[in-house]
């Protein structure tokens, strides 16, 4: 990849990167987000000593989830469903890594979601 795609995914996971070992640093587990244009995943990872273990996820890819919402709408679906599978697995206070994505649109409606469902950040 050359070009200004090239620097603006090295900021991205420049700025996930720094996230992270601050959320390692407070051995917190994390919601983690990823977006591509079409589909958006939600995952809560618990990190330990080199390696990761992913507890409960959801994701647009979801049947349920794949009735033809898009948008917005598909990451608030998205945020409700990882808070209560969260909540069923006992977790309530998790640090919320965005991987480095700007805080608006899909991802900010998500992380409301997930707020709203119960979970603590």
């Amino acid at each position: 990849m050359a070009g200004p795609e090239a620097n603006k995914k090295a900021g991205r996971l420049r700025r996930a990167k720094r996230t992270r070992m601050k959320i390692r640093e407070l051995h917190a587990l994390r919601l983690c987000v990823h977006r591509t244009p079409r589909h958006i995943y939600a995952q809560v990872i618990q990190g330990e000593r080199g390696r990761d273990r992913v507890l409960v996820q959801a994701s647009t890819l979801e049947k349920s989830l794949r009735n033809g919402t898009a948008g917005v709408a598909a990451a608030t679906a998205v945020g409700q469903l990882i808070a209560e599978r969260a909540t069923a697995a006992g977790i309530e206070t998790v640090a919320f890594d965005r991987s480095g994505y700007k805080y608006h649109g899909r991802v900010k409606a998500l992380a409301e979601a997930a707020r709203a469902g119960g979970l603590k950040f």
